[in-house]
């Protein structure tokens, strides 16, 4: 978990492609629209409201966040998978510090390591407008709103809360990544 743009799909594609530390993923949902270079069931699996009232109604979503963005309400979640197996496979997936409390109340939090990666948050505005800008529409009101929603969404209240002690620093890619896989290596 981290900020916008604070590189968590970058890291997220790292961790599950080295070998040190074998990661399956947990695959979250989103209303939102795809983005140019994501694919469908690899950062998201996309849908739309009606999707997600569906598998509310089913009982299948175990934690969930809206955000009221200049584009309309777009909403994050997390589905059980029956496939998932925790006695013998390590996961990985993207979230925020709210989504990681109520993963731990659906796994047990024995179960649920938490990662948090860190970057200036200068470093952070200009990697967004940088991704934004190569976008066929871009959403520059959303990417603000988004920029400025991470001010609560991780702040150090939430962080305490959830029990986050751990982060981990991005300004080098490669650094960070040996950080946690060390990390990983001594928790799992």
């Amino acid at each position: 978990m981290g900020k916008s743009s604070s590189g968590k799909d970058t890291i997220y594609k790292k961790l599950l492609s080295q070998k040190d530390v074998p990661l399956q993923t947990i695959v979250p949902y989103t209303t939102r629209p795809i983005r140019a270079g994501e694919q469908e069931g690899v950062e998201y699996h996309f849908t739309d409201e009606s999707g997600f009232q569906r598998l509310l109604a089913q009982g299948s979503v175990v934690e969930d966040r809206s955000y009221d963005t200049c584009c309309g309400v777009w909403r994050y979640f997390t589905v059980a998978d029956t496939a998932v197996d925790l006695t013998s496979q390590n996961y990985l997936m993207i979230g925020t510090p709210e989504a990681y409390n109520r993963l731990c109340d659906f796994y047990g939090k024995e179960h649920v390591l938490p990662v948090m990666i860190e970057l200036d948050d200068g470093v952070r505005l200009q990697r967004a407008l940088d991704r934004e800008k190569a976008q066929d529409h871009p959403k520059y009101a959303e990417m603000c709103r988004r920029y400025l929603a991470d001010t609560q969404d991780f702040s150090e209240e939430k962080l305490v809360h959830a029990g986050i002690e751990r982060t981990f620093y991005n300004d080098s890619l490669e650094g960070c990544i040996e950080e946690i896989v060390e990390y990983l290596r001594e928790k799992l």
